[in-house]
């Protein structure tokens, strides 16, 4: 017996290295399987021309890294996507493709970093897998990996975010101090990408306050030590950009977005899953995450079903709720929330079983018929029409100041620069502080006809204002008054006597079509 034994135990050694060897093996391979066809979906549109906010990335990214923070205190934004696109620019270029790429490399990093999450979440390679396929193929994330902006740099960092809270506070673990510290870090670091992340620690906080009520006794006092070293440790770290924050909070804000409705709310399932896919999650990942629920008593995983829960619903509910008094909504922002959405419908569809797979396969299929993201402007097109009849020391006006950095970067350089607060000196950001008040004290009279007064004749003039074509957009405080002081100086450029229309362009527009502009190009005659 003895001899037997002996015998089967380098059996089950050898079984053991081989299949440790094959999955050492096979996990790189399918990794690199699916990062490979997550390239093809997230490729298609990474040449089309920059829009404004992109304009504006490259703008404040493209100059001396000491002065980005001082850009940033005009523009609203945390520092570290610009700081290290200030350095991307300098491998990649400043293509459109060349800028994009850093999005794109964010977008499918997530991947691997997926398949660790619900691996260290769930506890199986099922669900890293699961998670991995479903960060490879979301709609929301393909479209911002083809967007030079900070936000699928947001959806990669929420990851290790999530993770680490819920290994540090919900799951059971022998070590939970490194996944505290790792909260603290991965957090600061999400809120020194954007200002969103704040409500996910918000939300977390929430879920902490739950989970801290349902645990055994004994476990409360490590709970609350955890708590301040992981919630107070991403504090201190984000406390030397408090200031700025503060600052920003104050004096730019967003002039530009309305009070979001609630329906804005309800439909942050499908922003973020697709308004089909919601349905299937709904269905079948829900089926897994009531049977976790359900468990009596809770299980660790129940818990962490509780706290991703929680986390989903508040970051978007407390986004929108302070939009109310102080509108700062937008889709985009809700890149925070994807980690947490996906990667509670990874625990959901792993522990539905067939009807999980089933659920994966249907979501996927539908994901890969969403269609890329569209061109959001059409200045790259204007700019390449009208760029070659423009030379050094001709004026362009752009009624709608943020579009400044865009048109600098697509039309021919010397070229001088102003908007309704009269010429512009810095072109790669646009000055928000106290925006609305700056507007509402300009006019046509005071800050343009002194413009044209000081030009040579000959000169040309090119006035670009933006197409309104549906009033929905132009409601917020700083859009109508763009929408006003367009008509105003339009309409004073026309009367005025020495200056004469060269060209239009676009010449035709259909809508609908997302920021569109119109070039007016004038001659000064005298």
């Amino acid at each position: 017996m003895a001899t037997f034994a002996a015998h089967r135990r380098p059996l089950a050694l050898a079984r053991h290295a081989r299949a440790l060897s094959t999955s050492w093996f096979a996990v790189p391979i399918g990794l690199a399987v699916l990062i490979a066809l997550s390239l093809t979906v997230r490729t298609a549109e990474l040449k089309i021309g920059f829009w404004i906010d992109e304009g504006l990335s490259v703008g404040i990214a493209d100059r001396p890294l000491g002065d980005i923070p001082a850009a940033l205190r005009k523009d609203g934004s945390p520092p570290l996507y610009y700081m290290l696109l200030h350095f991307w620019l300098g491998i990649a270029g400043d293509s459109e493709e060349g800028v994009r790429s850093f999005s794109l490399m964010c977008a499918l990093l997530a991947i691997p970093v997926a398949w660790w999450a619900g691996l260290k979440i769930w506890g199986t390679q099922k669900a890293g897998w699961i998670a991995a396929i479903l960060m490879a193929f979301n709609p929301f994330l393909s479209q911002y990996a083809q967007e030079a902006r900070m936000y699928a740099m947001v959806a990669l960092l929420a990851i290790p975010v999530t993770v680490c809270f819920l290994r540090a506070y919900a799951l059971d673990t022998s070590s939970r101090r490194p996944w505290v510290i790792g909260f603290a870090v991965s957090e600061a670091v999400a809120l020194y990408t954007h200002n969103w992340p704040i409500f996910f620690g918000a939300a977390a906080g929430a879920a902490w306050i739950v989970l801290f009520a349902i645990a055994e006794r004994p476990r409360r006092k490590e709970l609350f030590r955890d708590a301040l070293l992981g919630f107070g440790g991403a504090a201190v770290l984000y406390l030397p950009w408090v200031p700025t924050t503060l600052y920003q909070a104050q004096h730019t804000g967003a002039p530009w977005a309305d009070a979001p409705a609630f329906s804005s709310l309800l439909g942050v399932p499908g922003v973020i899953l697709g308004r089909l896919p919601e349905i299937v999650f709904l269905i079948c990942a829900g089926a897994g995450i009531i049977a976790l629920l359900r468990t009596r008593p809770l299980s660790q995983h129940g818990r962490a079903a509780i706290a991703l829960l929680i986390i989903c619903v508040l970051t978007p509910t407390l986004a929108w709720a302070l939009s109310q008094s102080s509108p700062a909504w937008a889709n985009r922002y809700l890149a925070v929330a994807v980690a947490p959405f996906l990667l509670l419908a990874t625990g959901g569809l792993a522990h539905a079983r067939r009807l999980g797979v089933f659920g994966l396969v249907l979501v996927v299929v539908m994901w890969a018929q969403d269609s890329a993201p569209v061109e959001k402007s059409n200045v790259r097109s204007i700019a390449h029409t009208i760029g070659p009849s423009l030379a050094p020391g001709d004026l362009v006006i752009s009624t709608q100041p943020e579009t400044i950095p865009l048109l600098h970067y697509y039309l021919p350089d010397g070229l001088r620069y102003a908007t309704l607060t009269g010429e512009e000196t810095d072109f790669g950001v646009w000055d928000w502080r106290d925006g609305v008040e700056r507007l509402e004290a300009t006019s046509a009279e005071t800050d343009l006809a002194p413009l044209i007064a000081s030009l040579e004749p000959g000169t040309r003039v090119v006035l670009v204002e933006p197409i309104v074509w549906t009033l929905n957009r132009w409601r917020a405080p700083w859009t109508k008054l763009i929408r006003i002081r367009s008509k105003e100086w339009s309409q004073a450029l026309s009367n005025d006597p020495t200056m004469e229309v060269a060209s239009i362009q676009p010449t035709n527009f259909t809508p609908p079509r997302p920021n569109p502009v119109q070039a007016t190009v004038y001659v000064k005659t005298r």
